[in-house]
């Protein structure tokens, strides 16, 4: 419970809501692209990718210098991709 706790609290923060939201629709997506189409800082961004990233939400990849992240294949991911769509 206490590992599903955390992933929740992770993932329900509005602005990483928007990012998993925009990442659902491009099913993979680079943190400049997130932060121009989110209008936020590319910093922003990055800092929270990396903490889904942490908590196995997502996964990353490096292309040339960019970083792409895309989502990571689960039970739990799954259910949290229909909940996102569902309400966006």
């Amino acid at each position: 419970m206490e590992n599903l706790a955390k992933k929740l609290q992770t993932a329900g923060d509005p602005c990483r809501l928007r990012i998993l939201c925009y990442i659902i629709s491009a099913k993979k997506a680079c943190v400049s692209d997130i932060a121009g189409h989110l209008r936020l800082s590319v910093a922003i961004v990055s800092h929270h990718l990396q903490s889904l990233a942490k908590e196995g939400l997502l996964e990353s990849e490096r292309d040339g210098k960019r970083i792409c992240y895309s989502f990571l294949d689960g039970e739990f991911v799954s259910d949290l991709k229909k909940l996102i769509c569902k309400y966006k």
